[in-house]
């Protein structure tokens, strides 16, 4: 009797696509599960986007040294800015003017709502911004409209060469976090972001400078819901000089006063700016308007 033939089996080569396509279907589902959970920060990924794009498309702004004082030739001829010290005094308080009328005139329904002051007198003036407008609640990160109104109050400064300092304000409730572990942390980071996004908008950062004076120079009271947002707050100082910047950055603008001898600080002006705005006129007044 024959025997059956066996036919061998032949082996499957292909047999490994199947723990591939296990494999790949797993890792596909690690990543959507890890996306999900994630979620972009608005706010840092506009500050990189901004720096990156300041350091590649302007790079003179990153070689280019911050001048410290303005060089001058070796001459006996007399000094022409103490000669024209007058006149020179003058064009400082028209650039202060023009800057507070040009802020009036960008943000009427701003300064409407209570949400924006200017103010000041002929030797600084005040942008005072309520915190709501700039910073979520206990951060220091500016939100996506901040990044819109600093814009505008950067195009309104630049132009000019009057030195700028921000102010940072909290209320006196208490805040004890691993960033900020007390209300002057806060304060300070607050007016440095400030800072930080006027240097990236065009303003010479050579004429900035930030301080933070936490809870402790109230414009309201802070037993009150409304006092409390009141005194949450980022004020931009816009000075004639530097000698006055110094004198109003010590105390803080609410308690600084244009006393004598403010005057004779401010008898110097800052440098000329490098396009001047059109003037609206000298500020004869010891005020302007609120």
């Amino acid at each position: 009797m024959a025997r059956r033939r066996h036919h061998e089996e032949h082996e499957n080569h292909e047999r490994w696509l199947v723990s591939y396509a296990d494999f790949i279907t797993l890792l596909f589902a690690f990543f959507v599960v890890m996306y999900s959970m994630s979620s972009v920060n608005e706010g840092k990924y506009k500050i990189l986007s901004d720096s990156l794009t300041g350091v590649f498309n302007q790079p003179d702004r990153a070689i280019k040294p911050i001048p410290v004082g303005d060089e001058r030739p070796r001459t006996t001829e007399p000094d022409r800015a103490l000669v024209d010290e007058d006149e020179q005094a003058g064009q400082s308080a028209d650039s202060l003017q023009s800057i507070a009328d040009s802020m009036r005139l960008a943000f009427a329904g701003l300064i409407d709502s209570k949400q924006l002051k200017v103010s000041g007198n002929e030797l600084w003036i005040e942008i005072e911004l309520s915190s709501s407008l700039l910073f979520p609640s206990g951060d220091a990160l500016p939100n996506n409209a901040a990044f819109d109104l600093i814009e505008k109050i950067a195009k309104i400064l630049a132009p000019y060469e009057n030195p700028v300092h921000v102010e940072g304000f909290t209320d006196n409730l208490p805040i004890k976090t691993a960033q900020y572990p007390t209300n002057w942390e806060l304060s300070a980071a607050r007016a440095a972001s400030i800072v930080r996004m006027l240097a990236i908008d065009g303003v010479n950062p050579g004429r900035l400078a930030s301080v933070g004076y936490g809870e402790f120079q109230p414009v309201a009271d802070n037993a009150t819901a409304d006092g409390r947002a009141r005194n949450r707050r980022v004020v931009l100082v816009v000075s004639r000089n530097l000698d006055v910047r110094r004198s109003v950055s010590g105390v803080g603008s609410a308690n600084a006063r244009p006393d004598s001898a403010l005057q004779r600080a401010g008898t110097q002006p800052a440098a000329p700016a490098a396009m001047q705005a059109p003037s609206a006129g000298a500020v004869n007044s010891p005020s302007l308007a609120p």
